[in-house]
């Protein structure tokens, strides 16, 4: 019996299921429920919507917790009492990847595109992957999880708090690696040093594929002794999705087709058909006067240019809002200068709010109406306080938006809720 404290997040409620589809008891609880919940439900799998501790089974085998649940959480400190063995979410997904041929995707932006296009290019070729990762997949059925038979399985590996080193990958997919998660590391060179890190787990016979054009890939490259590919030297593949950088994603799933032995064309026509995935330059509809609502996961200075970039250049006659809701004012503060010159080619940028997910080594709190004079100077937009996302969404119906134009929701937050709302 296995009980997970987090389960509605999204990387352990694929273990949750991917585990129950072993055949395996699982609950979990979780602080709200969610729609992720309501699918595990119809799994088989009971959730709590409270973490006191009392639901904690006496008798389970396996204590599994999210990042997001502090030692000191009343369902940590019951499983200690009870002597339940307990893991994080990653050393439980490291448990159950042992003994397969483990394909890992990390980086700093774009890992779950990239699984999610290697997803789409490994079933399609008949290869049979388990899959776990961070977003829900239109190839998955809408789920973030898949359980395959041949052996071959591909996760999307998280660096925060090292995490992803508790895996034993045989080939890693290498996105970027900007620099993020300034809550735990130190530095540039110690978010860099975690990657070297991982990509020496690697064996002498794994691949790293990474773009060698990149300064950052390139350092770490330097450091791996496994063989390493240049995704740089690959086509670009034709995408439904625009954007040069979901085009760099492609060409890392190429490199994985080829170390795979997935003849190329046939991984291209998988990609030629790749649409996007959940809450990754989702299109949600359309408001009002074919308002076209698109929501995007992208918290990070270079993942809103790349997603700026790519929508300009799908629809250049189109007049774009960006509603972006910072992902904690710890980050907001320590990328602020990327983040105020972002925005550039947006014609008008709303912040609604900063979504306080956690305040580890924070340095104090973002000035909202300074951060957005910021934004308007440096990236020349208009740039308004929407004061929450209730005004925020008035706004937008009564003021903002215009006939044609698109809107961008933006954050890794309840932002999603806003790009929802405007869509019914």
């Amino acid at each position: 019996m296995i009980y997970c404290s987090g389960i509605g997040g999204i990387g352990l409620s694929a273990y949750a299921a991917y585990q129950r589809s072993r055949g395996l008891v699982v609950s979990g609880s979780d602080r709200a429920d969610s729609a992720v919940i309501t699918d595990l439900r119809t799994q088989g799998i009971e959730v709590f919507l409270s973490q006191d501790g009392t639901h904690v089974p006496a008798d389970a085998d396996l204590f599994v917790f999210s990042e997001a649940v502090p030692e000191t959480g009343p369902e940590r400190v019951r499983a200690k009492e009870l002597g339940i063995p307990s893991m994080s979410y990653f050393q439980a997904l490291g448990e159950i990847t042992k003994g397969s041929r483990l394909t890992a995707v990390c980086g700093t932006h774009g890992k779950s595109s990239v699984t999610a296009m290697a997803a789409k290019v490994l079933t399609e070729a008949g290869s049979d992957p388990s899959i776990i990762v961070g977003t829900k997949l239109r190839e998955l059925n809408g789920r973030n999880w898949r359980r395959g038979e041949s052996g071959l399985f591909l996760v999307e590996a998280c660096e925060y708090r090292r995490s992803f080193l508790s895996l034993s990958p045989a080939v890693i997919l290498l996105t970027n690696a900007d620099g993020d998660h300034f809550d735990y590391y130190a530095s540039q060179e110690d978010y860099e040093h975690a990657f070297i890190e991982f990509t020496g787990k690697l064996p002498k016979d794994g691949f790293l594929i990474t773009h060698l054009r990149d300064p950052q890939c390139a350092r770490i490259a330097g450091k791996c002794h496994a063989k390493v590919i240049d995704a740089d030297a690959l086509p670009f593949p034709t995408l439904a999705t625009p954007g040069l950088h979901m085009q760099k994603n492609g060409q890392l799933v190429l490199g994985l087709a080829s170390v795979l032995g997935i003849p190329e064309g046939d991984a291209l026509v998988s990609l030629q058909s790749y649409a996007g995935c959940w809450r990754r330059m989702e299109m949600r509809g359309t408001w009002g006067r074919n308002v076209m609502v698109i929501d995007d996961y992208g918290h990070h200075p270079t993942e809103i240019r790349a997603t700026i970039e790519g929508i300009l250049g799908a629809y250049p006659e189109r007049r774009l809002v960006v509603v972006f809701q910072p992902h904690t004012h710890d980050r907001t503060l320590k990328l602020y200068d990327g983040f105020v010159q972002s925005f550039r080619g947006a014609d008008t940028v709303v912040i609604p709010n900063i979504y306080d997910a956690r305040r580890e080594r924070d340095q104090g709190t973002v000035d909202v109406p300074k951060f957005v004079q910021d934004i308007a100077k440096a990236s020349q937009v208009t740039a308004l306080d929407g004061r929450s996302l209730a005004e925020t969404e008035q706004s937008l119906k009564k003021n903002i938006l215009r006939k044609d134009d698109i809107l961008l929701c933006m954050g890794a937050g309840d932002i999603t809720e806003l790009a929802g709302r405007m869509t019914k």
